[in-house]
């Protein structure tokens, strides 16, 4: 049996207050198309359908529509499970509607493990894989708070819920398994596969790219062996970034279908094919490539770079959504209108200008017990000047501009 596993959609996302509906729905039609060139026999989605528990109504649109058109009239199954983004109860709500079209959707984890077990049949009706479904694991879902605990006790108690959890899931699948394999019409031992949205230790994330912790700091990181040994392959959501568990090709994160953020635009974008054999052979796993289908473009440096970038990016005529990142040693007090100036009426639009020069460059004090309550506000700002090691030639200018500013706070401070 063939699946597509696919994750962290993130529908309705906004990029610097872009709305990217239009990337959104030309992506889940590449899928649709990919699903329908590889024979896919089932859809599996880790989490992260939205990226807000009060996703829009196109949003939601794209996702019904996805679920209508991948399901083939029932033909195909798909099996949905909330993300920490995601609300349980809007997942949930539609379930036993959507399970009259095979769609199988898991917003909140079961009081009994085997209710979470899903067995998925062929249009004839025949088992042909199960699925042990673990929807994003919320704190009150693995632990009992009690008074006087302590970060470690909090941190035991999750990594031990999550444990438990899974190890759980597991037996449960098996024993589902040992009834559904006595059917007459399975031809030998059906492949368990497992979905969770969690984030495993030793995970990788991209700068900015919007994953939020699950649990206070590190905690409920685990390791791949939470997952049992029983299970043939399992599908992981939260990461944006694909990635394996432990360098095992079976556990595997397929990553976000779109880059979240421009620290992504250069990062390879993938689903994952698998390909399920009976008899306990290895699965095949293929990470298929995803286009991109809004170019995003990050340019960082002196001016004299980010100029001769902007150029060329602009005579490629695609459009372009740019972040424009100055680091610069000299102080650029008009960047933004500077950028403009090269980027209006072309095929490239700024979201984001900023000068990141001297960005966490700190002052310190010039002795152990002054305080910046010992500093008027022309000795603070000359303080940041040499912090941020501003060129002689710019000082005179710069120390004016900064004297016009403060004389004109106060004459309105005045006036008041």
């Amino acid at each position: 049996m063939k699946i597509l596993h696919t994750s962290d959609w993130h529908l309705g996302r906004l990029l610097f207050g872009r709305k990217r509906y239009a990337e959104s729905e030309r992506m889940l039609d590449w899928m649709i198309e990919t699903i329908e060139e590889n024979d896919v026999d089932a859809v599996l989605i880790a989490g992260d359908i939205f990226d807000n528990v009060t996703p829009s109504h196109r949003a939601l649109e794209l996702y019904y529509d996805f679920l209508h058109r991948a399901s083939d009239g029932g033909r195909r199954p798909i099996v949905v499970i909330a993300g920490n983004h995601d609300s349980p109860a809007l997942l949930d709500g539609p379930r036993d509607l959507l399970r009259n079209s095979n769609v199988h959707v898991l917003g909140t984890p079961s009081t009994d493990p085997k209710d979470d077990v899903v067995v998925l049949c062929d249009p004839t009706g025949t088992p042909r894989l199960i699925v042990a479904a673990a929807p994003h694991l919320r704190d009150r879902d693995l632990r009992t708070a009690e008074s006087g605990e302590t970060i470690d006790d909090k941190e035991r108690k999750l990594q031990e819920g999550i444990r438990t959890h899974f190890a759980n899931l597991a037996l449960a699948a098996v024993d589902v398994h040992a009834t559904v394999g006595a059917d007459e019409a399975v031809d030998g031992p059906l492949p368990i596969v497992a979905m969770g949205h969690l984030f495993t230790a030793g995970g990788k994330g991209s700068e900015g790219d919007g994953v939020r912790p699950l649990y206070v700091g590190s905690l409920g990181h685990v390791g791949a062996d939470v997952f049992s040994p029983d299970f043939d392959y399992v599908a992981l959501g939260h990461l944006h970034v694909p990635q394996r568990v432990g360098k095992n090709d079976t556990r595997r994160y397929c990553g976000s279908p779109l880059p979240m953020n421009f620290g992504e635009s250069e990062q390879e974008k993938t689903v994952l094919l698998v390909d399920l054999l009976q008899g306990g052979e290895t699965p095949d796993v293929v990470a298929v490539p995803i286009p991109r289908f809004q170019r995003l473009l990050s340019i960082r440096g002196d001016w004299s770079k980010i100029e001769s970038e902007i150029n060329l990016a602009t005579k490629e005529d695609v459009p372009t959504w740019a972040e424009i990142l100055y680091e610069g040693d000299e102080v650029i007090a008009d960047l933004q209108e500077k950028v403009r100036e090269l980027t209006d009426d072309t095929s490239l639009e700024p979201l984001r200008i900023r000068s990141v020069r001297g960005v966490g460059v700190a002052m310190t004090p010039s002795a152990p017990e002054e305080t910046l309550g010992d500093l008027d506000e022309e000795e603070v700002f000359t303080r940041c000047l040499d912090a941020n090691e501003t060129p002689d030639s710019q000082r005179d200018e710069l120390l004016q501009t900064f004297r016009e500013a403060v004389h004109s706070l106060q004459s309105e401070d005045d006036g008041a």
